[in-house]
């Protein structure tokens, strides 16, 4: 690995790190790309080679992946959790939610609380994989 392949990395993982800390901050692309110290078309265009999709969506999956956590651990209202993952509105979260996770907010929380697993157990089945990729429910 070149050197300045190095250091582009390192700076996309400051970016990435500050969206991981401040998921439920006001995030965009031109303070991340600031953090990254590149070009706002630089940085979107080198994320997505790097991370596999582009900072928007991997900020939205960060949200979600929170989200879920809260649904299935508090008695919060779904409202309450939309703002607190960092959301403004509540048809976009559910929107997002559903696209990620592949049912409604409320439907993923009818199911119930976690059961206690190891950690990595948890966090491999409950992680959304990547932004779209909900799994179809299974039909009998």
């Amino acid at each position: 690995m070149s050197r300045a392949v190095a250091e582009m990395n390192r700076r996309l993982l400051r970016a990435r790190d500050a969206m991981d800390r401040s998921y439920a901050q006001p995030l965009d692309v031109p303070a991340l790309a600031a953090i990254s110290n590149v070009s706002e078309a630089h940085f979107i265009r080198s994320f997505r080679a790097t991370f596999g999709e582009t900072p928007h969506r991997y900020l939205q999956r960060r949200r979600v992946e929170r989200a879920m956590y809260l649904l299935r651990g508090t008695h919060n209202d779904v409202t309450e959790i939309c703002f607190e993952v960092g959301f403004t509105s509540l048809g976009t979260f559910s929107r997002t939610f559903r696209e990620i996770v592949g049912e409604a907010p409320r439907v993923y929380r009818q199911r119930g609380p976690l059961q206690p697993v190891p950690t990595c157990f948890a966090m491999r089945w409950s992680r959304p994989s990547s932004f779209g990729e909900a799994r179809p429910a299974v039909r009998l």
